[in-house]
C-alpha cells in the first residue's frame, strides 16, 4: 500500500469519541474507516458519506431515516449500528466492525463453495435480509461484496460451516412502497445480481432480494456470475430475456435440490418466487437438513479425539452401511427433532425458538435374558468415559478461548517498516500498512500507531495494523479563488488550517461572496493551527469607467469628472498631437469604486528638432547635414553654390521630417 498519500481524517476524533486508526474501503457513496471508541475502548466502522452525496437533501434524510430503522433490527446476521452523527457537515454512522473476509474475497480464493458451505452462508444471509423485509426495508443491492464471513465461533477460521454470517450496507435501501431509481435515474443495483423488474419497471419489493440472493447462491456454487457482457445494460437486459441456468450444468454432480433452490429464487416473474427471504430461508433450511447431516460432522464432533477402538469395543453410532460408505452418519429424515435442535440458535426461525419438537415416547428394547447386569456395567461404563471426555473437552475449549489462542503483541514502534516486518513475522504474525500518519516525533517512514497495541491480547497469527509516519504534518494552501466562503472554510479546516476573513474588495470578474485572493498564496506549505486570510468579493463595482482614449486631455478629465473619477496624468512623447490622451487605467467599461483615480497617458506631440546653422557652407553639403536630422530639404537657386539663406532660421525647433528651405548663391 502506498504511505505517501494521506487521508486527512486517520489520526483525528470524531465528536471527542472515535478516534480514526485507518481506513477500511472507499465506495461510491461513503468511505468505511477503522476507529476507536474511546468511551467504550472498542473498535468500530466509521462510515462517513462522500461531500457529493451530503448536497443532496433527500439521500441525507433517507439514510439518516434507514440508518435508525436498521439500528431498531438487532439481529445477529446484521451489521449492528451503534450511533450517527456529522462531521464538518457530512453525516456518518457508528457500526460494528466485524473481523473477517468478504463474501466476494473468499469466492476469490476458493472460486466456489461446497453444497454445504454455499447452504450455510445462505441461511444467515437470509436471515438477515428476512429481519430487514419484516421492518419494511428492502436492501437493493444483495451482492458478495455486502456479505461479511466473521470467524467461526469455534476458532477455525477456514470452516465455513461454523463461520458466522453478517449482512452489510442497508443504509442505502428505501422503504418498500419506495422507487428505487436514484435521483440520477441509473438503478441503485449491482447489475450481475439485479431482478428483471428492476431493469424494466425501476420497482423493487422482498422479492428483488430473494433474485439476488438466488443469483448470489448460484455463484457460491458454480464460482461465476450466470450472465457476463461488455456493457452493464447489456448484463442487465440478459436477466430479463433469460431463465439463469442451473448450477449442475457447470457442476456436475450439483445435488438436484441446489438446483431447485436457485431455479426457484430467480424467476423471472417475481410471484413466482419466495414471497420474501423468510420465504427462501425456510425452502434453503429443508434443502440443508436433507443434505447437511449426511455430508458434513458437526463442530462438537470435530473437538472430539478418536480414541482407540478393538474388534470387540462397543458402537456409539449405528454402523454405516455397506451402499454407502461416505456417509458418516446416518442421514435424518426431515422434520425430526434432530433437525431443529442441531441448527445454530442465529441460523433457527424465529418460531422454531431453541427447543426441539417433541417426540412420542419410545419403550427401549429389553435386554437378552441373562444379559442385563453385563450390559449395564458396560453401559456404565461408556456413560462415564464419555462424560469425562465431553469434560475435558468442554475445558479444553474454555481454555483455547479464553486464554490459550492468545499471545501478547510485539512492540513495534518507532521500528521502520522493514525492521516491524522483521519482527512481526519472526512471531507468526502478518504485518499490514495502513494510509500513514504525521509524526512530529517519529521519523518518516517509521512506525507510530499499531494495532494491537504493543503486549496487547492478540490471537497467535492474526495481523498487525500499522501507521507509518509522514514526518512533521505540512500541507499547502489549495487553490481556492473562485471558491465559495462555505467551501472554503471547510477545505481550510479539513486541512486543520485556521480561517480569518479579511476585507471585502469590489472585482470585475468574481461574483460577490467567493474568495478572490489567499493570504499567504495558494501552494504555500502551513503546519496545522496556521492561519489562511480570505479574501472575498464584493462583486462587481458601482461605477462604469468611460472611454476617454483619444480625446483631448481637458475633455477627458471633464468626462471623468462627471462619472465621480479623478485623473491622473503621465506624459510621454508621442507622434499623436500634444495633449491627446493615449491611454487609461482602468480600462474603459471596468467598474470602479467612487473617486477612483484613472491614470491617463498623454502626448507630448512629436520630438522637436534644433535646427542647425548651414548657412555659408555648400548647398549641397548644407542639405546631406539636415537629411541626417531627418528632416526634408528643398534648395532654390544654383546647387553648386553656397547656402545663404535658411527658412526656417538657424535655431528654430520643428517636428521631425519637417521641410527645410536652402537659398543658394554666390
Amino acid at each position: 500500500m502506498d504511505t505517501t498519500v494521506a487521508d486527512t481524517l486517520i489520526g483525528t476524533t470524531i465528536d471527542g469519541r472515535y478516534r480514526i486508526t485507518g481506513r477500511v474501503a472507499r465506495g461510491g457513496m461513503a468511505t468505511v474507516y477503522r476507529a476507536t471508541d474511546e468511551r467504550l475502548e472498542r473498535t468500530v466502522a466509521l462510515k462517513i458519506i462522500h461531500p457529493a452525496q451530503a448536497t443532496n437533501v433527500h439521500f441525507v434524510d433517507r439514510f439518516t431515516d434507514e440508518a435508525k430503522t436498521i439500528a431498531r433490527l438487532a439481529h445477529p446476521n446484521v451489521v449492528a449500528v451503534y450511533d450517527q452523527g456529522r462531521h464538518q457537515g457530512l453525516p456518518y454512522l457508528v457500526m460494528e466492525f466485524v473481523q473477517g473476509k468478504t463474501l466476494r474475497e473468499l469466492l476469490s480464493q476458493r472460486n466456489r463453495l461446497t453444497p454445504v458451505e454455499a447452504l450455510a452462508i445462505m441461511e444467515q444471509m437470509l436471515a438477515a435480509i428476512a429481519a430487514a423485509h419484516r421492518a419494511g426495508l428492502v436492501h437493493r443491492d444483495v451482492k458478495p461484496e455486502n456479505v461479511l464471513v466473521a470467524e467461526a465461533p469455534s476458532g477455525g477460521s477456514a470452516d465455513l460451516v461454523d463461520a458466522v454470517v453478517k449482512v452489510a450496507d442497508f443504509g442505502l435501501a428505501r422503504a418498500i412502497e419506495a422507487s428505487t431509481v436514484d435521483d440520477s435515474g441509473q438503478l441503485m443495483a449491482t447489475v450481475a445480481y439485479v431482478a428483471p423488474e428492476l431493469v424494466q419497471t425501476g420497482q423493487a419489493d422482498a422479492r428483488t432480494d430473494v433474485y439476488s440472493a438466488g443469483v448470489v447462491l448460484f455463484e457460491m456454487l458454480t464460482g461465476k456470475v450466470p450472465y457476463d457482457g461488455n456493457e452493464p445494460i447489456e448484463v442487465a437486459w440478459q436477466h430479463v430475456d433469460n431463465d439463469v441456468p442451473p448450477p449442475s450444468r457447470f457442476v456436475p454432480g450439483t445435488p438436484q435440490v441446489m438446483d431447485n433452490l436457485v431455479t426457484r429464487a430467480t424467476r423471472r416473474d417475481p410471484s413466482a418466487r419466495p414471497t420474501d427471504a423468510g420465504g427462501l430461508l425456510s425452502e434453503v433450511q429443508s434443502a440443508r437438513d436433507g443434505i447437511g447431516v449426511s455430508h458434513v460432522e458437526t463442530a462438537l464432533l470435530r473437538q472430539v479425539p478418536p480414541g482407540p477402538r478393538s474388534a470387540d469395543a462397543t458402537r456409539l453410532v449405528p454402523a454405516v452401511p455397506a451402499n454407502d460408505a461416505t456417509a458418516l452418519v446416518p442421514p435424518v429424515p426431515a422434520g425430526t427433532a434432530y433437525q431443529a435442535s442441531h441448527r445454530p440458535n442465529w441460523a433457527r426461525l424465529p418460531e422454531q425458538g431453541g427447543r426441539a419438537p417433541s417426540q412420542p415416547h419410545r419403550r427401549s428394547a429389553a435386554p437378552p435374558p441373562g444379559a442385563a447386569g453385563f450390559f449395564g456395567d458396560r453401559r456404565r461404563v461408556m456413560l462415564t468415559a464419555l462424560v469425562a471426555v465431553m469434560a475435558l473437552v468442554i475445558l479444553g475449549s474454555t481454555w483455547w478461548v479464553t486464554l490459550g489462542r492468545y499471545t501478547e503483541a510485539p512492540r513495534l514502534l518507532t521500528m521502520s517498516q522493514d525492521a516491524a516486518k522483521t519482527a512481526a513475522e519472526a512471531q507468526g504474525f502478518t504485518l499490514y500498512v495502513a494510509d500513514g500518519v504525521y509524526s512530529d516525533q517519529v521519523a518518516k517512514g517509521s512506525v507510530v500507531t499499531q494495532n494491537p497495541g504493543p503486549a496487547e491480547k492478540i490471537i497467535k497469527g492474526d495481523p498487525i495494523t500499522v501507521n507509518l509516519s509522514l514526518g512533521p504534518e505540512v500541507h499547502p494552501v489549495p487553490q481556492l479563488e473562485g471558491q465559495e466562503l462555505a467551501f472554503s472554510k471547510a477545505t481550510l479546516e479539513g486541512l486543520k488550517l485556521k480561517v480569518k476573513q479579511g476585507k471585502a474588495v469590489y472585482s470585475d470578474t468574481a461574483p460577490a461572496g467567493v474568495v478572490v485572493s489567499t493570504d499567504p498564496k495558494a501552494g504555500t506549505e502551513l503546519k496545522p493551527g496556521e492561519t489562511v486570510t480570505l479574501v472575498l468579493s464584493k462583486g462587481k463595482p458601482p461605477i462604469t469607467v468611460p472611454d476617454v482614449v483619444g480625446k483631448n486631455i481637458n475633455e477627458a478629465r471633464q468626462l471623468l469628472g462627471q462619472a465621480g473619477l479623478s485623473a491622473a496624468e503621465e506624459y510621454e512623447e508621442s507622434t499623436k498631437p500634444a495633449d491627446e490622451v493615449l491611454s487609461q487605467t482602468p480600462k474603459a467599461g471596468t467598474g470602479a469604486e467612487k473617486s477612483t483615480q484613472v491614470t491617463l497617458k498623454v502626448s507630448k506631440g512629436p520630438q522637436q528638432i534644433t535646427l542647425p546653422d548651414v548657412t555659408n557652407q555648400r548647398c549641397q553639403d548644407a542639405a546631406a547635414q539636415l537629411q541626417q536630422q531627418g528632416l526634408q530639404v528643398q534648395l532654390n537657386g544654383d546647387q553648386n553654390q553656397t547656402a545663404r539663406q535658411m527658412n526656417p532660421p538657424p535655431g528654430s525647433q520643428v517636428p521631425p521630417g519637417s521641410t527645410v528651405q536652402l537659398v543658394c548663391f554666390l
